[in-house]
């Protein structure tokens, strides 16, 4: 049961669930600015060689990216939501 109750802990609505994956991707793309602008300045001027001259910044912005925007990332953002959700229901109650 341990699974299930695990599910159903984390478990929010669709709407909620995207907004969270937009706001972690807004974040994902803040704090890899750096690398997005490498590869942007990479890619000036190229059409389809950015692919191999740009193959480095490419990988690099990934990476970032990567350890921004994964199911941890998401499934703490839900877990932080249920919290406030909480605090904000226990509050009313009181």
């Amino acid at each position: 049961m341990g699974y299930v109750q695990e599910a159903r802990d984390n478990h929010v609505k669709k709407k909620v669930e995207e907004a969270l994956r937009s706001k972690m991707k807004q974040k994902a793309l803040k704090e890899c600015d750096q690398y997005a602008s490498k590869y942007a300045q990479c890619a000036v001027g190229r059409t389809l060689s950015v692919v191999w001259q740009c193959r480095k910044q490419a990988k690099e912005l990934n990476d970032c990216l990567h350890q921004y925007t994964n199911d941890a990332v998401l499934e703490e953002m839900k877990r932080e939501y249920m919290l406030q959700q909480d605090g904000k229901g226990s509050a009313g109650e009181v």
